[in-house]
């Protein structure tokens, strides 16, 4: 079994055959544009996985010649583009990220009973779980995303997230037919005793985007030591193929 569960001090990724325990999620004012613990994916269920997904990314690592795109848009004067306005809240569709060859599925993540947050289909690894008490994409405020990083059988939807590099897109589609895209900022890799969930979680000003995965070392007994998160700001929005 794989779980997805919210909680103060950072994300619990369960090793072995599943997950250490449930932990509570809490909500605080001054992150109240995300979950104020961290978002915590599924994670992977044994350390062969975990080298096969390592394998997978460097394949896709490499494979990528292309320089990415600027991660701040200029105009033909070669002035800055002004930043996107926000969008309007509207539910989470699917998740793309064309260096890693991404086009997943979302399925919507909330608070069940105890308020622990429910996890992407344990079937089903290729879907992104999107925190949809949270900023839906483009809106305001820090949205969360959180994928399986690798199970029993194999690497999942975000086994390549540690090789994206400052500058790659990700898109976020949204059920009214509109596309939030973000540029990554940073990609970083916390330990589960020390995660920042201020630095993670906090609004900024702007509409943001954290994916997040298990990662760090892994031990059979306790698991992954750490997660991976994909740091990632709002740089354009698109509707019927136009970009503004």
């Amino acid at each position: 079994m794989l779980a997805v569960f919210l909680m103060v001090g950072g994300v619990r990724c369960a090793g072995g055959a599943g997950p250490t325990g449930p932990a509570r999620a809490t909500q605080s004012a001054t992150d109240a544009s995300g979950p104020a613990g961290a978002a915590a994916p599924a994670t992977g269920a044994s350390g062969p996985t975990r080298a096969a997904a390592s394998a997978s990314g460097a394949r896709t690592d490499a494979r990528g010649g292309q320089h990415p795109p600027p991660a701040h848009p200029v105009t033909r004067s070669g002035r800055p583009a002004p930043p996107p306005r926000p969008l309007p809240r509207s539910p989470a569709t699917g998740l793309v990220i064309p260096y890693l060859s991404v086009d997943a599925p979302v399925v919507p993540l909330r608070l069940g009973s105890g308020r622990r947050m429910s996890a992407p289909p344990d079937d089903d690894p290729k879907r992104v779980g999107w925190y949809a008490d949270g900023p839906a994409p483009g809106e305001q405020g820090t949205a969360v995303a959180v994928g399986h990083l690798d199970t029993m059988t194999g690497p999942a939807v975000f086994a390549g997230l540690g090789v994206l590099k400052p500058g790659r897109l990700i898109e976020a589609r949204r059920a009214d037919g509109r596309t939030a895209v973000y540029t990554v900022d940073a990609v970083k890799t916390y330990e589960k005793a020390h995660f920042p969930d201020r630095e993670v979680y906090g609004a900024r000003g702007r509409p943001e985007l954290r994916l997040i995965t298990c990662g760090g070392s892994f031990d059979h007994r306790t698991g992954y030591s750490g997660n991976t998160v994909v740091f990632a700001h709002l740089t354009a929005t698109r509707e019927r193929g136009r970009t503004r």
